[in-house]
């Protein structure tokens, strides 16, 4: 058998059946895939089973899908603690345990070794190296990243990342896939840390945590104005505590061995995991969790300037176009579908004039010094030819 694609598949191996991976087994299932389920341990299967049929018990009752379409999935899902017997016929893995390299590629060697020869190998990883992983494997043209969101049954973003030996064929039967799940995929040409989401998402908060960490501003009034003025689902550091500080913490790392001092990470974040305020799972964080979601007061927007937010934004979005990573309209599906933030960066933009988006990151770099603010040598380009954006006719988009 030849090049794989989505239309091939029939049988799904899911590899995790943890936060995420009874998720992504669910909507396979729902899909009309042949699933199989793996985890180390019984209880772990039992507990993501019945997570499961909750989950499609919740759809049923919502009128999202027919009592017998619920059972039937649920049926296609068969739950096991071994490889051998339940892989060996299967066309596509998904991994989902945990974000460790060496744990991974345990998985993948195992997959690698027991899985058809056509078969496609994919991870949920939302951090770690695709190219590593494809090359724990025979097959490093067959691996690629397929980045779920949380919960994978509700959200709408697969990011698919292409590592340095992905083939193309591969790439176009993954993205084929996530659409065969209802899903919309984005293309992440190159196996960079962050990926796409991740990466825009972090200048965000790391911009709003040094001016905390300055003394500037008071959290309130940077959540307020993101949320109430500038129409964002959740304030900064309410989705920073939603997210979990010792998970942003963990990305931080990673994304400051990757991108060095443009993503100097904040000692606030660090101060707050050793006192154990991870966020809303702890009790506190930012805010206090202890009582529910926190309140932003109202009469607090337009203490924070939220231009500035959308400038280290864009600025991310830019250095993605110019390392060749991402397209503009792949980034702002991603950030609208995956943060549900109200516009894209690139769309944004061009609408704010990428003029008054330079001169604010060059306002920003002269009063702080720090990396995160220079701008992207995209952005001067652009400036430079007069492509500011929709006034222009042509910035990120040609309009």
């Amino acid at each position: 058998m030849g090049e794989m694609g989505a239309s091939q598949v029939r049988k799904i191996v899911v590899v995790g059946a943890g936060t995420m991976g009874h998720g992504i087994a669910q909507v396979c299932a729902m899909s009309g895939y042949d699933v199989v389920l793996i985890d180390i341990k019984q209880e772990i299967l039992d507990k993501a089973m019945e997570r499961i049929k909750w989950s499609l018990d919740k759809f049923v009752q919502k009128r999202r899908i027919r009592p017998e379409h619920a059972e039937a999935a649920l049926a296609r899902i068969k739950p096991t603690i071994t490889y051998e017997g339940f892989v060996e016929d299967a066309d596509f893995a998904i991994e989902a345990v945990v974000e460790r390299m060496d744990i991974k590629k345990i998985v993948f060697s195992k997959l690698d070794n027991l899985m058809p020869e056509h078969a496609i190998l994919t991870s949920n990883t939302s951090s770690l190296s695709i190219t590593e992983l494809g090359r724990a494997t025979n097959r490093p043209d067959k691996v690629a990243g397929m980045h779920f969101f949380n919960p994978p049954q509700l959200m709408q973003l697969v990011e698919v990342i292409k590592g340095e030996d992905t083939s193309d064929e591969t790439v176009q039967a993954v993205m084929e896939l996530a659409r065969a799940l209802g899903k919309t995929p984005v293309l992440c040409r190159k196996d960079v840390r962050g990926f796409i989401v991740n990466r825009v998402l972090m200048p965000v908060l790391l911009d709003a945590f040094w001016a905390l960490h300055k003394g500037e501003v008071d959290k309130e009034g940077v959540d307020a104005s993101m949320k109430y003025d500038a129409g964002f689902p959740m304030g900064i550091f309410e989705l920073a505590d939603y997210i979990g500080l010792d998970v942003i913490y963990e990305v931080g790392k990673v994304m400051h061995e990757a991108y060095g001092a443009r993503a100097e990470p904040c000692p606030m974040v660090e101060e707050l995991v050793k006192a154990g305020k991870l966020g809303q799972k702890s009790g506190a964080g930012f805010y206090d969790w202890s009582a529910g979601r926190p309140r932003i007061p109202f009469e607090k927007v337009g203490e924070w300037d939220t231009e500035r937010s959308w400038s280290v934004a864009i600025n991310e979005a830019a250095w993605l176009v110019h390392e060749d990573v991402a397209e503009p309209r792949d980034i702002d599906t991603a950030m609208k579908l995956g943060t549900g933030w109200p516009q894209g960066p690139c769309e944004k933009a061009d609408k704010m004039g990428l003029d008054k988006v330079l001169n604010k990151l060059k306002e920003l770099h002269a009063k702080y010094g720090l990396e995160l603010y220079r701008p992207c040598p995209l952005l001067e380009e652009y400036v430079a030819r007069g492509w500011t954006g929709k006034r222009a006719g042509r910035g990120f988009y040609t309009w």
